[in-house]
């Protein structure tokens, strides 16, 4: 009986390990950003490495987040897309909400939401699978990666210092995507490179 609770005890324990091996993140600071493929909501695909030779930043997104709500409604988001966009850096929104969870909005929700926020992402996919969420270790909404012209990962973490879903608090805070982007442009090293995001969990 021993010998029986003892061989279970050890097959779930390996299944356990399986399953978080499945889902364990491999973007990883200073590696090679893992590469996806994703369609966006024009029906087009897309893969990370159609961009290698251009700063990318990656935006995990919730539009009905409060956390989100605040960054889109104050217009500091959608800036900073127009501004990436202006230096040549690709901006891809990517929604990892499994189908009909909280913000998993289909094309036409997502162009009325874009329109009324003046988002202006390169692209805004859905990872209705979380796959590429699970892929990266996206953990809310929203979660910013900044993967230099290499192909390397060079930011993981939250967008900005202050916690918080008050509009107020943006212009207290310290902008992490903006000053990772500042260092790569600069030919500098980004001195942040990670921080503990915060917002609404990703709804896988």
């Amino acid at each position: 009986m021993k010998k029986t609770t003892r061989n279970l005890s050890l097959m779930l324990a390996l299944t356990v390990a399986g399953c978080l091996g499945v889902f364990a993140a491999s973007a990883e600071i200073g590696k090679a950003a893992p590469d996806f493929t994703l369609t966006d909501i024009q029906g087009k695909s897309i893969s990370l490495s159609d961009y290698r030779g251009k700063t990318v930043v990656l935006e995990w997104v919730n539009p009905e987040c409060p956390f989100v709500v605040k960054h889109y409604e104050s217009g500091n988001i959608p800036s900073l897309q127009k501004n990436a966009a202006a230096e040549d850096v690709v901006w891809i929104t990517i929604n990892s909400a499994r189908p009909g969870a909280q913000g998993d909005y289909d094309a036409s929700q997502v162009a009325a939401w874009s329109q009324k926020n003046g988002a202006a992402p390169a692209s805004y996919c859905r990872d209705s699978d979380g796959k590429v969420g699970r892929l990266y270790g996206a953990k809310t909404t929203p979660h910013m990666y900044v993967i230099s012209a290499d192909g390397t990962l060079a930011y993981d973490g939250a967008i900005d210092s202050i916690r918080s879903a008050k509009q107020a608090d943006i212009a207290k805070a310290t902008n992490y995507v903006t000053a990772a982007l500042d260092a790569l442009t600069a030919g500098k090293p980004v001195e942040k490179s990670t921080s503990e995001p915060y917002g609404c969990g990703v709804k896988y």
